[in-house]
């Protein structure tokens, strides 16, 4: 027999065993002490909390209501530890290179023109909105399929609201070092528009 928790990570609650909280307990403290100096520690580490809720989430079931160990260090080995970015030797390296991410397609409401279709299939395809821009231009003037394409895809495509889901949008995997790297981007672009 175990001691269940139950924890509120993300907005959902959860129940934990006792040793899961633990270990996820010490977990997020090191994350707070790692990102302590950054300016934005405190979206890194919402953010972070929000992934780890998709995750735990996707690892329940009808039959299956508590988070084990299991599943805190499966998510821990999914999202990394602050010295898998660092690297052996500190030189901030990551230390899990090359591994792919989940990558799924989303409409940008970051790089939106008028419904971010087009920005969501260029981050998909890793080139330029402007040539899918260009390309649903071009099919508009052909006949009108091209209006007819976006707006289907404007209904069909999610937004990418959170920045897991603006980081699978990429392809790129959704751990960490790319969530701290996202958020640190959004955070300049928020004060380069404010300086304007």
């Amino acid at each position: 027999m175990k001691i269940t928790l139950s924890v509120n990570l993300g907005g959902y609650s959860f129940n934990i065993d006792e040793d899961a909280y633990d270990e996820l307990r010490a977990y997020l403290e090191n994350l707070g002490i790692w990102f302590a100096q950054e300016e934005s520690s405190g979206e890194i580490l919402n953010d972070i909390e929000s992934r780890i809720a998709e995750l735990f989430r996707a690892k329940l079931s009808d039959y299956k209501q508590v988070i084990t160990i299991e599943d805190v260090k499966a998510v821990i080995s999914v999202l990394g530890t602050p010295e898998d970015i660092a690297g052996k030797n500190g030189e901030g390296n990551r230390g899990r290179t090359g591994a792919a991410g989940t990558h799924r397609m989303y409409r940008d409401p970051d790089n939106r023109m008028i419904g971010g279709v087009c920005a969501g299939i260029a981050a998909y395809w890793h080139i330029e909105p402007l040539v899918i821009r260009i390309i649903f231009l071009a099919l508009v003037f052909a006949g009108g399929l091209g209006l007819l394409i976006y707006l289907i895809l404007w209904i069909v495509l999610p937004e990418a609201r959170t920045t897991a889901q603006k980081i699978e949008m990429r392809g790129e995997p959704v751990d960490i070092h790319n969530i701290k790297e996202s958020v640190k981007r959004e955070f300049e672009q928020v004060r380069k528009k404010m300086n304007l």
